[in-house]
């Protein structure tokens, strides 16, 4: 299978319970074990 690709948008959300929401690199992002909820704020 391969890795889903980090979504970049202009607002980031939590999608399910376990997405966390956290600051790398002055970007926030959203990181979870459903690889489908990658998220990246830009």
């Amino acid at each position: 299978m391969r890795a889903a690709p980090v979504k970049v948008q202009p607002s980031v959300k939590k999608i399910c319970d376990k997405c966390k929401v956290i600051r790398r690199h002055g970007r926030v992002m959203v990181i979870c074990e459903n690889a489908r909820h990658k998220q990246r704020q830009g």
